[in-house]
């Protein structure tokens, strides 16, 4: 891949560990393409960790060697790579008392619990708040953020997990697998939902009158729309999908907002200060190195990780000690290589390596040495789905290929 551009007021940063969220699968797997309309290809990735290599010319805050951490803005995201020019706006100073990997899972979840209970709830000591999937990502860090702001919080979470979110702090606990948090909660103050569908509808019954239901999750309504300028017709679509949600939420007296949580680098400073104060700890679940990111999202879908899934830059913190100057800037998920020559069949016929024994013997062109079936040269040796047949290429792509191959291989039977 090329290296990234960096502007006037770009940060280029390499990347030491990258937060995976479900927002990345939910962007792999189309759910939000109305919405954020990307182009393929395009690499994921929309948190980091890393340390600053180069600065542009109007770059004040940061400097060559700074460790930093990020959420970059919805248009630039691609944090699973080695690196990534961010705007200087959208990147903060590391929190001093955690690690890489700690603090790659603290951007996106703690943005979000940020922008929910303080920007959009604004949360007051002794208010009740409702915080769902409380062992997950978002929800390990709302529920110590709502702790500190003083509230009375109450989650969701399996009995597996009831002890680990009581030591977050949380005050009342539901099964989910044994209980109906509806029949048990009532008239809270806040709820933030991170599921959806069944699960928001219950929620804004628990709400008391003016309370207010915080979705993540969807559906989106029609001031997100406005936020981000989609075109008219969008915005209608956009309208249409809450219309049930809002109108259940005007009937029972309180109100529904969906959040898309937007990057800031000075929310982020103020989240460093509760890390190094001990006020906020991160969660890490479960650390994945970089050549097994798509495991990694993979087993998002799964469930079962408490807190937040890292993966961790191996192959460019190894690389950086061997050379630190070194170029280039791989993306993690989607990587591009020349297939090896001898993978290339033509007429049905395998291109097989020149070996010293063979040499050049014209008698070895038109009677090939005796192999063991299955071997490479074979006759019933096939080539497995990842070579690549000739025939499917086009006729000068097929010939040029079949032309430089011919200086170390030769192909049976012609």
């Amino acid at each position: 891949m090329p290296e990234p551009v960096v502007g006037e007021r770009d940060v280029l940063v390499r990347v030491e560990a990258a937060g995976l969220n479900q927002l990345d699968e939910k962007i792999r797997t189309g759910e939000f393409k109305q919405i954020l309309p990307y182009r393929l290809p395009l690499i994921l990735g929309n948190d980091l960790a890393g340390v600053v290599i180069e600065v542009g010319p109007k770059v004040q805050s940061f400097k060559p060697g700074d460790e930093v951490f990020a959420r970059p803005d919805k248009d630039r995201i691609g944090t699973f790579a080695e690196r990534i020019a961010v705007t200087e706006a959208d990147l903060a100073l590391k929190p001093a008392t955690i690690s890489m990997t700690e603090a790659a899972s603290l951007p996106l979840v703690a943005l979000t619990a940020w922008q929910a209970l303080v920007e959009r709830a604004n949360v007051q000591p002794g208010q009740r708040v409702l915080i769902h999937a409380g062992a997950g990502g978002v929800g390990s860090i709302a529920i110590q953020l709502a702790k500190h702001l003083g509230a009375t919080v109450a989650t969701t979470a399996s009995a597996r997990n009831a002890d680990f979110v009581r030591a977050l702090g949380v005050d009342t606990v539901i099964d989910y697998h044994n209980k109906d948090f509806e029949q048990v909660l009532h008239s809270y103050d806040v709820v933030l939902d991170s599921l959806g569908g069944e699960n928001l509808k219950k929620s804004l019954r628990v709400l008391k009158p003016g309370g207010k239901a915080i979705g993540i999750s969807g559906p989106p309504d029609p001031a997100f729309a406005r936020e981000i300028g989609l075109n008219p017709l969008l915005r209608l679509a956009i309208t249409g999908l809450s219309s049930q949600i809002r109108r259940q939420a005007r009937k029972l007296g309180v109100s529904y907002e969906f959040l898309f949580m937007h990057a800031s680098g000075h929310q982020l400073r103020n989240i460093t200060g509760l890390v190094d104060d001990g006020v906020l700890r991160p969660v890490l679940g479960q650390v994945f190195p970089s050549e097994e990111a798509p495991q990694g999202l993979q087993s998002l879908s799964k469930g079962g990780i408490r807190g937040k899934a890292v993966i961790s830059n191996t192959r460019n913190l190894n690389r950086h000690r061997d050379n630190p100057m070194s170029a280039g800037n791989e993306p993690v998920i989607t990587s591009y290589a020349k297939a090896p020559t001898h993978t290339i069949t033509r007429r049905r016929h395998l291109c097989v390596p020149r070996t010293r024994t063979e040499g050049r013997n014209p008698r070895r062109l038109l009677h090939p040495p005796r192999r063991e079936p299955g071997q490479l040269g074979s006759a019933n040796h096939r080539p497995h789905r990842e070579k690549a047949p000739c025939h499917r290429l086009r006729q000068p792509r097929r010939r040029r290929l079949y032309r430089e191959s011919s200086r170390q291989y030769r192909c049976d039977g012609r």
